[in-house]
């Protein structure tokens, strides 16, 4: 008995996937038209088509597996990439998401007029069971993009944020031999892999024997930022250049005397001059000021 009223649960399902299987030309056609590819398949209008004929296949099959309401269903899997990228795309051309589920739930009438103009099943009752399934599918669709939508987006993201850093910790050839990381902001971990991962490699291109971190536009130190910046004068280190940390002002100073952080075995100086001038010492490069010199002269 319970096995077969799950089979009359199952019966609408599957008479919807057989529908969507058996028509998906048809409404493959008619999501030609609608916005959500329309505006995305702008070069040929049979790329719209082919990509709407794919997202129906693949609602068939999630239909005839019973899995109308699972995000995870195994049918979506196939257009998943497909509706990322239609996603994205229109993201970039300034659609929200908000429009992009309206365009999405814009499907849904060219599908359930051509589901209402064809008998399925027997009787009135279980062609309307067949309907509501269909809109409950139509409406996973929407989730599964609305999902993809953020994925894309915070991807995105990831990938400014990522340049932002880069962009945000240059590393300067101040001399020969002689390379700085100035540091402006705050350092969290993501930030200090990018600057050690920086650093490093322009120490291998640059030959450098010293690198400096020059930490004057950094608002605050806690424990936090001594401990990636002591990560970053151990990695150079290895690499056979020495760290120099100039930028320390008074109130930093007090700061990392009363957290009893140790900076003991890295050198630091109170200005990038500083560190630029103790870098060239050690050397064996003297550098003179003429003014000043002349003036002495005088």
């Amino acid at each position: 008995m319970a096995d077969h009223e799950a089979a009359h649960r199952g019966a609408p399902a599957q008479d919807v996937g057989d529908f969507l299987h058996r028509r998906r030309e048809q409404i493959a056609q008619r999501w030609a038209d609608e916005s959500l590819f329309r505006t995305v398949f702008t070069v040929s209008r049979d790329e719209a088509v082919e990509a709407g004929r794919a997202v129906v296949e693949a609602l068939a099959a999630v239909a005839l597996a019973d899995q109308v309401e699972d995000l995870a269903a195994p049918g979506f899997s196939t257009v998943r990439e497909q509706l990322r990228r239609m996603a994205a795309s229109r993201a970039r051309s300034g659609a929200t998401s908000a429009q992009i589920a309206q365009e999405v739930a814009a499907l849904r009438p060219s599908v359930t007029e051509l589901l209402r103009a064809e008998p399925v099943g027997a009787g009135e009752g279980h062609a309307e069971e067949c309907a509501v399934t269909l809109t409950a599918l139509l409406g996973t669709l929407r989730l599964v993009v609305l999902e993809t939508t953020l994925t894309a987006g915070q991807e995105l993201i990831d990938r400014q944020r990522l340049q932002l850093l880069e962009v945000a910790t240059p590393v300067i050839k101040l001399w020969n031999g002689v390379v700085a990381v100035p540091l402006i902001g705050t350092l969290d971990s993501a930030r200090s892999q990018v600057v050690m991962e920086s650093l490093l490699e322009a120490v291998v291109t640059q030959q450098a024997r010293f690198a400096i971190l020059d930490i004057t536009g950094v608002p605050t130190v806690d424990s936090l930022v001594a401990q990636h910046l002591m990560k970053t004068v151990a990695a150079a280190r290895l690499m056979g250049a020495e760290c120099v940390v100039s930028g320390i002002r008074p109130a930093i100073a007090q700061t990392i005397v009363h957290l009893g952080i140790d900076l003991g075995s890295v050198v630091t100086r109170a200005s990038l001059a500083d560190a630029l001038e103790y870098a060239l010492h050690q050397q064996g490069i003297v550098v003179v000021d003429q003014e000043r010199t002349v003036a002495s002269a005088r």
